[in-house]
């Protein structure tokens, strides 16, 4: 693959266990009724699923460490697309952003986070209104110090229509932020709200080959569907800006491969 990742630091398909930073009323991952009118921000969701559509066991994965599956992950949902997505006024930083329920974000190791270079968002009920979080000290320095912090977040809404509504916010603008683009990142049920967003028209699904038991399931066989269809690699190296090896990889005895889907208009 192109623009490789060395040392890649956990990132969420690396479950483990951490207390919440995001205030929590002990609910999982969910979301409110997204709002009738939504900013008009694609979405992109970003998995990996069993060939029974599995994701997860116990809050862990049910396969092994993946490394070169988490390169992927982190690469992807780091690199912004060749061109501006919108005309950008002034030095703004182009970055995207990631959107992810609580447990996903407790998921993640918590010196590992927010994810480095995106903009965080994390979704839960145990909050009224849209605000920023202030980055702990152990991440200001398991980012160096740098400036990147000021943008990561997390920032922290009770529903993806809010959370949109807040990656185009004056706030972003005033640390000249530009957003490029935003992946779901989990767990089930923000991919499930997500997938009824009309802005959502595409997912990037890696096919683990094998068989785990699994407790938690994407909600949707995109096979089944007739609006949602396979791309090419073509299109897929295109989109996610690096060459994808035919037919797959294989890790630890797993095969797995990179995948989009792309919705269409059905009439």
């Amino acid at each position: 693959m192109s623009n490789p990742s060395t040392a890649s630091p956990p990132e969420p398909h690396n479950l483990t266990t951490k207390s919440p930073t995001p205030p929590s009323n002990g609910t999982a991952d969910t979301d409110a009724m997204p709002s009738a009118k939504l900013p008009a921000l694609p979405l992109t969701l970003i998995l990996a699923a069993t060939p029974s559509l599995g994701i997860g066991q116990g809050g862990a994965l049910p396969w092994p460490q993946l490394k070169k599956e988490m390169g992927y992950f982190a690469r992807v949902t780091k690199r912004v697309p060749p061109q501006p997505s919108a005309a950008i006024s002034g030095p703004s930083r182009r970055v995207n952003a990631v959107v992810m329920g609580r447990k996903t974000w407790d998921s993640i190791p918590e010196r590992f986070r927010p994810l480095k270079g995106r903009v965080n968002v994390v979704i839960t009920r145990g909050v009224a209104d849209v605000r920023w979080t202030t980055t702990t000290g152990a991440e200001k320095n398991a980012s160096g110090g740098k400036e990147d912090v000021d943008f990561e977040g997390p920032i922290i809404a009770p529903s993806i229509s809010a959370a949109l509504s807040a990656l185009r916010s004056s706030d972003l603008a005033a640390r000249n932020v530009h957003i490029e683009r935003v992946f779901v990142i989990g767990g089930a049920s923000i991919y499930k709200v997500a997938l009824d967003l009309p802005q959502t028209d595409k997912v990037l699904l890696t096919k683990i080959k094998t068989e785990f038991e699994c407790d938690t399931y994407f909600p949707l066989d995109l096979n089944k569907e007739r609006e949602w269809k396979l791309a090419g690699r073509e299109r897929l190296e295109e989109f996610v800006g690096e060459e994808v090896e035919e037919g797959g990889v294989a890790e630890k005895g797993v095969g797995f491969e990179f995948c989009l889907y792309e919705k269409e208009v059905v009439s």
